[in-house]
């Protein structure tokens, strides 16, 4: 029996065209992403449905709880897109032993996290 594989995550937020606008614009999600009416965005061939609930506050009040990784190419220019649409920033951008970290707050209180590790770091991961 295969192995089950985690691909996508349901994002549930009161207002879901503003939170999907914000990822869009934020994160440049892939160009075959559907923002229809389940407002799905693909990063990597990993899904991220924003929805509507009713059962849930307007923000987040445990952000800590999930946090969104993202593995990006260039750290520098993803958080200046970030603060270009105007994130609030929990740890800006720093180096940590070669491999750029920087966590971001989106509109809903979620923090969202970029990622650009060293050659070293991914190497090490790699091999165990």
């Amino acid at each position: 029996m295969p192995r089950p594989k985690l691909n996508s995550v349901l994002l549930a937020s009161t207002d879901p065209d503003r939170l999907g606008a914000w990822y869009a614009a934020a994160l440049e999600p892939d160009d075959d992403t559907k923002m229809d009416p389940y407002r799905v965005l693909s990063f990597g061939g990993f899904y991220v449905m924003i929805d509507t609930r009713t059962d849930i506050s307007d923000t987040n009040p445990e952000p800590g709880r999930v946090i969104f990784n993202f593995d990006v190419a260039d750290a520098r220019a993803v958080a200046a897109r970030l603060g270009e649409v105007g994130v609030e920033w929990l740890a800006e951008l720093e180096d940590r032993d070669g491999s750029l970290f920087a966590t971001a707050i989106d509109p809903d209180g979620n923090y969202v996290q970029i990622i650009e590790l060293s050659d070293e770091a991914r190497a090490s991961m790699e091999t165990g």
